[in-house]
């Protein structure tokens, strides 16, 4: 710009210049006409020369993010797909297991869930797990969706859908955790539990992945969720668990599913509400959602097909829960992988998946000796961890590109690391709401409602 200045200063007082001499030629007493136009014409000539060329115009400004129509419209569809894997999906699917005085009190669970997490996401779970902050914790600049207008953007989707999108993965996290807590708990206590649990315990570790957090730093590789979803839900539930107790009877009296067809219905819109789940978290309607979608159903095919296998060999009989349950193993499995694996490495994580889970809900769930009444750590916390861990070593260049890991055994640790971090975390958090809760108001119900059941005891309601 100061050469440009400079550049017409000089060229404005060489043209003034020319202008004065000229006018001092008209008013000299002329000796010739001929002698006056040379005089001009070597006044204009050397300003003319000495002009310099015009500067090159600026490169254009690289343009910012650009809303994506298509992009946006996938993740509307993805958004909705996911609640759906929770009410109606996850409500049916426990809903169906547990014993008929139970199954409204455990189907308001999840519907429940999605209602109290909906307003804690967007007062303060949003800020404090995408928010700016440090490594550990968002900050408070997004309160109540603050500075979020319809023109902001996360990548090429508007950050409002975003917002929505991720809400829908909270409420997912919270309710799969009432697996464990089935037909015993009070709900008031729940409801106190999952307000301040969605708070204190989901949005950190949400932060810690997805939101510029430490993990993620580190680079830890989580698609759509094996950490902060599974492993997350199913410590907690395990957790809450031992803190409630064994439910009166068991090993007892039975104890057998009500009406299993809820259940398969439940699983089935679960699997396909999880398209939404995998296949949304590419946050775009490209290539990577695509094969998020592939490796999705591949996985939970092979899991299903290796847990009834298993359940054949082990207990002479292949059940119609069995392929259920190994149906959302292998979802679980290969959540946290969806989109960096092969489908030849998604199936072999769905085979994988199916055998572990089908021991996670048998033999180490009576080793751990818990009450975990409808196995919400044994499918979902054993299959984060077996996803988590297996993503080191499937994670494919063929997918992944140049962002591919090409250290596995530092994969792994990162891996592990985010595994042994979110358990301590989740654990330890979980125990102390729940020992506060329990001090307050007491977090199971009396031994009389539990015998009269919860739909009656708690909600006053009943199926007949």
């Amino acid at each position: 710009m100061k050469k440009m200045l400079l550049a017409l200063s000089l060229s404005g007082a060489l043209l003034g210049g020319s202008v004065a001499w000229a006018e001092e030629a008209v008013t000299a007493p002329a000796s010739s006409e001929t002698a006056a136009a040379s005089a001009a014409e070597t006044a204009v000539a050397p300003a003319a020369a000495e002009v310099p060329a015009a500067p090159p115009a600026p490169a254009p400004a690289e343009e910012g993010p650009k809303l994506d129509t298509g992009d946006t419209a996938w993740i509307l569809v993805s958004t909705a797909l996911v609640l759906l894997m929770t009410i109606p999906g996850l409500a049916l699917f426990y809903g169906g297991m547990v014993r008929k005085k139970n199954v409204l009190s455990t189907m308001a669970h999840s519907f429940v869930a999605a209602a109290i997490v909906s307003i804690t996401w967007v007062v303060i779970g949003y800020t404090l797990a995408f928010g700016s902050g440090n490594a550990f914790i968002g900050g408070l600049d997004k309160l109540m969706l603050s500075g979020i207008t319809t023109a902001a953007l996360t990548g090429t989707i508007p950050e409002i859908l975003f917002v929505i999108f991720q809400m829908t993965f909270a409420i997912i996290t919270v309710a799969i955790i009432t697996g464990s807590i089935a037909e015993r708990m009070k709900f008031g206590a729940f409801v106190a539990f999952i307000t301040v649990w969605s708070i204190v315990v989901y949005a950190p570790i949400t932060h810690w992945v997805w939101g510029g957090g430490w993990l993620g730093s580190d680079g830890a590789l989580d698609f759509a969720g094996g950490t902060v979803v599974h492993i997350n839900s199913g410590v907690a539930g395990l957790v809450a668990a031992y803190m409630l107790g064994k439910r009166m009877g068991l090993g007892r009296e039975s104890m057998a599913p009500h009406n299993l067809a809820l259940t398969v219905i439940g699983a089935s819109l679960v699997w396909v509400g999880w398209f939404g789940f995998n296949g949304g978290s590419a946050l775009g309607a490209n290539g990577s959602a695509g094969y998020a979608l592939v490796a999705t159903q591949v996985a939970a095919a092979a899991a299903a097909v290796a847990w009834l296998i298993t359940e054949k060999v082990v207990r002479g009989k292949s059940s119609v829960l069995g392929g259920a349950s190994g149906a959302v193993a292998g979802l679980v499995v290969i959540t946290p992988a969806a989109g960096f694996v092969t489908v030849g490495g998604a199936m072999a994580m769905g085979l994988i998946g199916g055998v572990v889970c089908f021991w996670g809900i048998t033999a180490l769930k009576r080793a751990l000796k818990a009450d975990d009444s409808l196995d919400a750590f044994g499918l979902h916390g054993v299959g984060g961890i077996v996803g988590a861990i297996l993503t080191a070593f499937f994670a494919s260049p063929f997918i992944m590109g140049d962002k591919a890991p090409t250290d596995v055994m530092h994969q792994l640790w990162v891996q592990v690391e985010g595994v042994l971090a979110t358990i301590a975390y989740s654990a330890v958090l979980t125990f102390i709401i729940l020992k506060v809760i329990d001090l307050a108001i007491g977090i199971r119900v009396e031994s009389d409602d539990e015998r009269m059941g919860l739909d009656l005891s708690q909600h006053g309601e009943r199926v007949e």
